[in-house]
């Protein structure tokens, strides 16, 4: 360590001798810097300033207007306003001809053309034959690399503005023509004109319903009379069958009016029958009443049975009142057919009316009785003073009873024998009436069959036609007044009324601007870095450590002199002639090993070199602002760097010489393109992405990376410790691999002299 120290001692008091010496040694440390901090200064915005790129621009457009839209739209002439207000690149606003030539002269970077039928082209998409609209485009590709792809850029922006432009003027019309419809709506002109649209819809609706029921009141009337005419027909037949025979019948009804006579004679003894065994039969049923009601506090269950059957046995002799009513009905319907003109009709009709009521009086009596008799019989086991109750009202139930039916038999004797017999004595006479008009009849029915023949066929016809006309006034009135009921749907038309102008009162341009661009990209940093030049700080500030590298190697020596060598090791000026030709290891007798020689002797090297990566990193973060959020470790990728990159070319040229200076230049070269600090490592041959990861390059800029920005996990750490990881090889070279080059390289070097020009 002492004679390391030793070396590094006397290297820097040569370096430091006189004022070139330290002017030339600061040269070494600023040098690199300087050539860091040009190229991050020139980069530092350059997509910022390509306002001063020239772009021609030249309008051919023609516009156009249909009648779909009355509008005349002119894209071309929306592009230059917009372009007018956009200071991305110099436009340049110029006829088509000079655009073209100025292009091919470098007077412009690019030009665009808007051709004549561009508006035009663009209004196909309302039609069915769409033609995509074209701009042509003319690029002059061979002055600066870069620049094609910044106007390319300019012309998408183009082509987006276009796109924006067409959609927002398209949305800008739809939303006019929408508020123009809703100040129109909302005025007092069409509010007139609606009610006067509503009075005469409802006038016409009501008119075609008046119409439709007035054609349907027509065909039902013809319907009626065709069924009158019908029946006409039918009943003249059968009159005229029935004519022949009533005149045989009539023979018969003489002999009929006597059996009538006699009839109701028989009758009325049959009725006072009847009558007089329904009240015996409740004479019978008050003594069982009784019977089963003494009953009731010895054997309760046989009292209810009893009372069950009575009940039973009541509502069993129900039929003999509807059998009577029944019959009597008959009559009723047997006199009604009589003439109106007879006396005794309606006479009789009252009587027979007056009888069916007192019977259903009666009726009604012996249903209540029997469920009297029901419930009493449900009592008698329950309550003993509620059954003596039930049995006062069951008996008197039954004197009602009986009474009713007295006064069916009373009213019968007295109003309906006696008409029944002045009615059979009319009958005769009735008959002999009939016969006459029977024999006329019979000569009219036969010159009418054909008559009504006819016109049942032509009403028919007739209430088709009627019909058909009314269902479809009625179908015309129903659509009118759905359109009514529409029009005036105070809800619907609420609704819609407000949503169209909360649409059109909001902001035209806004609302249009949305349409034509509806999504908006929101960019989310996950690790900012404020500009371009930062960026692009760490591949200019690695590459100018390793540029420092091989400048220190090609100013400085890398090998000690004999006489360096004797003043370290107090040998005097020179070493003993036993130490054979001046080289490496020529002192290794007096203790002056390979490994003193290359430590003590790098040791300025690494010096200057930390110097160098500490004035660019420094000047990055408060010369230049690059970005640093952890400045103590963007210093700390300087520094390593540094000593590696150092390291690295020291070796190559401690071992190889000028060779070996070349080699760095090549590893330089090489790292510029494969490290991945401008384009993404993917988007290169696959031969850099192979070499990628046994390059410094790549580890040192990641690292510096973290150190700007951020670090995910341990990455900062790892791609340090990569980095140092390069010093392994170099130093394996330098003092193990060393020996066997030397004499390789001392005949190289030998072989190149020896051509007097290298």
């Amino acid at each position: 360590m002492k004679i390391i120290w030793g070396i590094f001692k006397r290297d820097m008091c040569h370096a430091t001798r006189n004022v070139i010496a330290v002017i030339v040694s600061m040269g070494l440390v600023v040098v690199p810097a300087l050539y860091a901090w040009f190229n991050i200064a020139a980069s530092w915005d350059p997509y910022g300033n390509t306002k001063a790129l020239k772009v021609a621009v030249a309008n051919n457009d023609k516009g156009y207007k249909s009648d779909l839209i009355p509008v005349r739209v002119n894209v071309g002439e929306t592009i230059i306003s917009t372009l007018h207000a956009n200071d991305q690149l110099d436009w340049q606003f110029v006829k088509s001809d000079k655009a073209i030539d100025g292009v091919k002269s470098g007077e412009y970077y690019a030009a665009i053309v808007i051709p004549k039928g561009f508006s035009a082209d663009m209004m196909t998409l309302f039609s069915p034959d769409i033609k995509h609209a074209q701009l042509k485009y003319y690029l002059n590709e061979k002055i600066n690399p870069i620049a094609p792809h910044i106007t390319d850029q300019g012309a998408t922006t183009v082509v987006n503005t276009i796109d924006k432009t067409f959609a927002k003027t398209i949305a800008q019309v739809g939303l006019d023509l929408a508020s123009s419809i809703l100040h129109y709506s909302q005025s007092p002109q069409m509010a007139e004109y609606m009610r006067n649209l509503n009075g005469n819809l409802t006038t016409m609706a009501d008119t075609l319903s008046g119409a439709s029921q007035q054609v349907t009141s027509y065909s039902q009337l013809l319907g009626s009379a065709n069924d009158i005419v019908d029946s006409t027909g039918k009943l003249l037949v059968s009159a005229t069958k029935a004519g022949k025979q009533a005149q045989n019948a009539l023979k018969q009804g003489k002999s009929g009016a006597t059996s009538f006579t006699s009839a109701g004679a028989n009758v009325t003894s049959s009725v006072n029958a009847a009558l007089d065994q329904v009240s015996g039969a409740f004479d019978q049923v008050a003594a069982k009443v009784n019977k089963a009601f003494d009953a009731i506090g010895k054997d309760s269950d046989t009292a209810a049975s009893q009372l069950t059957t009575l009940s039973e046995q009541v509502s069993s002799g129900e039929s003999l009142y509807d059998t009577y009513i029944t019959s009597l009905n008959h009559m009723r319907e047997s006199v009604e057919q009589l003439p109106d003109s007879d006396s005794a009709k309606q006479a009789l009709l009252e009587a027979i009316d007056r009888e069916i009521t007192l019977l259903e009086a009666a009726k009604g009596d012996s249903q209540k009785l029997a469920q009297q008799l029901k419930d009493a019989s449900t009592q008698v086991t329950q309550d003993t003073v509620a059954a003596e109750r039930s049995r006062k009202e069951i008996l008197n139930r039954i004197t009602s009873a009986k009474q009713s039916i007295s006064n069916v038999r009373d009213d019968y004797a007295t109003n309906v024998k006696p008409k029944i017999d002045a009615l059979a004595s009319t009958v005769s006479t009735l008959i002999s009436q009939t016969d006459s008009m029977i024999t006329q009849l019979s000569g009219t029915t036969d010159s009418l069959n054909d008559v009504t023949s006819n016109v049942g066929t032509n009403i028919a016809s007739i209430r088709s036609t009627l019909d058909g006309i009314a269902t479809k006034l009625n179908s015309s009135a129903t659509t009118l007044n759905t359109l009514i009921t529409a029009m005036n749907s105070s809800d619907n038309g609420a609704e819609n009324s407000d949503e169209l102008k909360s649409l059109t009162t909001s902001n035209a341009s806004t609302l249009s601007t949305l349409i034509s661009a509806p999504v908006a990209l929101h960019r989310v940093a996950v690790y900012p870095i404020a500009n371009y030049g930062s960026a692009m700080a760490p591949f200019y500030t690695i590459l100018s450590i390793w540029v420092g590298a091989i400048i220190l190697c090609a100013m400085l020596k890398v090998t000690i002199s004999d006489r360096e060598k004797a003043h370290v090791l107090g040998l005097g000026d020179t070493l003993p002639r036993i130490a054979g030709p001046s080289g490496p290891g020529n002192a290794s007798r007096w203790g002056l090993r390979l490994d003193h020689e290359y430590f003590g002797r790098y040791a300025i090297f690494a010096l200057l070199a930390l110097l160098q990566g500490t004035l660019v990193c420094l000047g990055d973060m408060y010369f230049l602002g690059v970005q640093a959020n952890h400045a103590l470790q963007f210093l700390a990728v300087g520094w390593l760097a540094a000593l590696v990159f150092s390291n690295i070319v020291y070796t190559l040229t401690v071992s190889f010489g000028d060779i070996g200076k070349a080699v760095a230049v090549v590893l330089l070269v090489m790292q510029v393109a494969g490290s991945g600090g401008t384009f993404p490592i993917e988007t290169l041959p696959k031969f850099f992405q192979m070499l990628y990861p046994f390059l410094p390059f790549p580890h040192a800029i990641d690292a510096m990376h973290a150190a700007m920005a951020g670090s995910y996990g341990n990455e900062y750490l790892l791609d340090m410790v990569y980095l140092a990881l390069f010093l392994i090889p170099s130093l394996l070279l330098g003092l193990v691999l060393r020996k066997p080059v030397i004499r390789l390289n001392n005949w190289v070097s030998r072989n190149l002299e020896s051509t007097k020009v290298m």
